[in-house]
């Protein structure tokens, strides 16, 4: 007999009611989408970490609750499969999860090379599909506990469709808005207003029109009526454009190119999309303050007063200093 491997592994052993069925499918994608892997029917395997221990003694207890029975053991494999075999399944299921990444963004990019008036027909919509990737990207790799090849491809695919997306964005410039246009309007944007869209209303009332007037509403089909502009939520005439956000968007379509905003511009992009392109230190420390001042009131009218005070004060400070 070999001797033991030092890699420890955490099985999951269930046994399942037959009904109802939809209980039996509800307990499989939990297991997927934690990445554990089958070694035998009814027996799932993870490398052995707090958090994937965490995983499986929820996925227990939901077994449990559901009528099944369950248990959890650490394991070590002796003899029948080895510790290098059970990593090229986990490695094969992450590869398959890669490739349909792949396949997706590369069907994404060739709809965005078909020129710019196709990728105008429906521009959030390509974004919302990007952003899915993305996120599908992540949950895929937080569960490639072997470092699959394939995850290289998935990454090289979201780079050219981001890359295109980019591109088609600036294949597809907005006309400049008339700050005299806004006169009167009353604008909307989604409830439980946060950095961009504090931002946003602090740029509107300090550059654009100091009286106007905002409304909350819930969700992205909400339909304006004539007098209405949206920002920042679904569809919206001023959102997110490729890789800036609402803030940054509203200052290149009403031509301002005041210092001090610009510097704000950076603070918040590094806030809301977290991706550090700027690498501003004072992100962060803002970041803390919002989400202080979010827990702190609770109607957006008040959340809004409080931001427009945060940012007339940053204002100043750059004013101040960039002088």
């Amino acid at each position: 007999m070999e001797k033991a491997t030092e890699t420890p592994w955490i099985l999951l052993i269930h046994q399942i009611p037959p009904k109802p069925d939809y209980f039996r499918v509800k307990i499989w994608r939990r297991l997927r989408q934690v990445g554990a892997v089958a070694v035998k029917q009814s027996v799932y395997v993870l490398p052995r970490t707090d958090q994937t221990f965490e995983d499986l003694s929820w996925i227990l207890k939901e077994i449990i609750e559901g009528g099944g029975e369950a248990f959890l053991s650490e394991a070590v494999f002796l003899e029948g499969i080895s510790d290098d075999q059970i990593k090229e399944i986990f490695r094969a299921a992450r590869n398959e999860d890669y490739k349909k990444i792949v396949e997706d963004a590369r069907s994404l990019t060739r709809v965005l090379s078909k020129g710019s008036s196709a990728a105008g027909e429906s521009v959030s919509k390509t974004r919302a599909q990007f952003s899915r990737l993305k996120k599908r990207f992540e949950e895929v790799s937080a569960i490639d506990f072997f470092s699959t090849s394939g995850r290289a491809a998935a990454e090289g695919a979201l780079a050219d469709a981001a890359s295109r997306l980019m591109t088609g964005d600036r294949e597809l410039p907005a006309p400049a808005m008339s700050i005299a246009d806004m006169t009167g309007r009353t604008w909307v944007t989604r409830e439980g207003i946060f950095v961009d869209r504090a931002a946003c209303a602090w740029l509107i009332r300090r550059f654009i029109h100091r009286d106007a007037r905002f409304k909350f509403v819930a969700g992205k089909t909400y339909q304006p009526k004539s007098d209405e502009i949206r920002f920042d939520m679904f569809d919206a005439e001023f959102t997110h454009v490729g890789d800036r956000c609402t803030f940054e968007v509203m200052i290149e379509r009403f031509g301002l190119d005041d210092p001090s905003v610009l510097q704000l511009a950076e603070i918040v992009h590094d806030m809301d999309l977290k991706d550090h392109k700027f690498e501003r230190p004072e992100a962060y420390g803002v970041r803390i303050l919002f989400q202080g001042m979010a827990a702190a009131r609770a109607t957006d009218e008040e959340r809004l007063e409080r931001g427009l005070v945060i940012f007339d004060e940053l204002y100043q400070y750059f004013a101040k200093n960039l002088g």
